[in-house]
């Protein structure tokens, strides 16, 4: 059994470009459908947030809508009520990376308001990524990506392949005209290499140790591919 580190955002609402609070956070059939793979195989989940504050689902992710009806719905709900770790996260800037065989982050909007520009969890990815352990980051989780500067000024994920939220995806969801910045945008002008498929389709990319999918229902691929890479 190995012990991965679930890094979570703390932001409850993203500022879009004229100052409106739009409710988010985690989506949650990507930190569900990722956490219950690797329980099933008997990994043990510990959860990080900014300030270790308890993170919010995006309600959204809940609706019948994005869950193939009400009783995947259901489904969702009662399986976050499972996932007790999120109840009593710790700080990430506490987080000693040594204590982990893997690193994961599931996206939602939240992380576009804080992980993007969290100096912590910034520093935690680049720890990942140099060490060699798997790092899975799956939708919107790429924003934190944007945070891993060397001390050059480079990203560090600059040059790597990996699949995010695209900017079609964005604007099928009705918020890219209204959003500060889009995500495909802001990684393509840090040097990361975004390679673009079917909006709404899984899509996995997987570049060296880490391992990217592009929207909700690449969740369950990049949790697959985890658990390749940890076994």
């Amino acid at each position: 059994m190995s012990k991965i580190l679930f890094v979570l955002t703390g932001a409850t609402h993203w500022t879009l470009a004229d100052g409106t609070r739009h409710p988010t956070g985690f989506w949650a059939e990507e930190a569900v459908v990722p956490y219950r793979a690797l329980k099933a195989a008997g990994h043990e989940v510990v959860v990080a947030t900014p300030g270790g504050v308890v993170p919010a689902v995006d309600r959204a992710s809940l609706a019948p809508e994005f869950n193939g009806g009400q009783e995947g719905a259901d489904r969702t709900a009662r399986a976050l009520e499972e996932m007790t770790e999120l109840r009593e996260p710790v700080k990430l800037a506490e987080v000693d990376l040594d204590d982990f065989a893997a690193v994961f982050y599931p996206g939602g909007h939240g992380p576009m308001e804080d992980l993007a520009v969290d100096a912590d969890s910034g520093r935690l990815l680049t720890a990942t990524l140099d060490s060699g352990k798997p790092l899975a980051v799956v939708c919107h989780g790429p924003a934190a990506l944007l945070a891993a500067v060397r001390a050059d000024g480079s990203n560090a994920f600059a040059g790597y392949r990996v699949a995010a939220f695209t900017n079609e995806e964005e604007t099928q969801g009705g918020l890219a005209d209204r959003a500060r910045w889009l995500l495909q945008d802001r990684l393509t002008e840090a040097g990361v290499e975004v390679q673009v498929a079917e909006p709404w389709a899984p899509h996995l990319v997987v570049d060296r140790n880490l391992v990217t999918g592009q929207n909700p229902a690449s969740s369950a691929p990049v949790a697959e591919e985890l658990l390749k890479k940890l076994s």
